[in-house]
């Protein structure tokens, strides 16, 4: 009886990330104000890591957070407000051929579907005979530090220097002097 209200707790949760992602998606690319689909854009990075973290997944769902939303986000604002545009609302960003994109994304999705149901049918996904929820043997996370900080270290670091460099040259690019 737990674990069913556990499933059910679950699939509830999910509805809800995955309800908050496809809004959030729909008003990064419907918004007229550049700032508030960057700030849309961090609830479906925020949804993202969230299901990572329901699946289980916790170090993917952290970093995706950290990363995305405390370094991409921030990133896109700041290249917002270097790039001098306007904040507002702005009529201009609405094209003519709007609904070619609209085509597209529909198209796009019917091929998706197509391969999905190809590929799996309308079978349901069995459970694991260990239905535990997030109890794994092991850490997942401590596998995947030990690989970043002792293998891959290096190129961590290579990526870490590269990005502050990419980060000093956008401020001597902006700068006026």
């Amino acid at each position: 009886m737990i674990l069913a209200d556990a499933l059910v707790a679950q699939q509830i949760s999910f509805g809800v990330i995955a309800a908050v992602i496809v809004i959030g998606a729909l008003r990064v690319v419907t918004t007229n104000n550049v700032v508030h689909a960057a700030l849309w854009l961090v609830a479906v990075l925020a949804g993202a890591g969230a299901a990572f973290i329901l699946l289980g997944a916790e170090f993917v769902g952290i970093t995706q957070i950290l990363v995305y939303i405390g370094a991409i986000v921030v990133l896109f604002l700041f290249g917002i407000m270097l790039t001098r545009t306007r904040i507002g609302r702005d009529q201009d960003l609405t094209h003519k051929h709007w609904w070619s994109a609209a085509v597209t994304a529909v198209g796009l999705f019917a091929v998706m579907a197509y391969a999905l149901i190809d590929e799996y049918g309308w079978t349901r996904t069995p459970l694991p005979a260990d239905t535990r929820l997030a109890s794994v043997n092991g850490s997942n996370t401590a596998t995947v530090s030990d690989a970043v900080f002792s293998q891959y270290l290096v190129p961590f670091e290579a990526v870490s220097v590269l990005l502050l460099a990419a980060l000093v040259g956008a401020i001597v690019l902006a700068r006026k002097d």
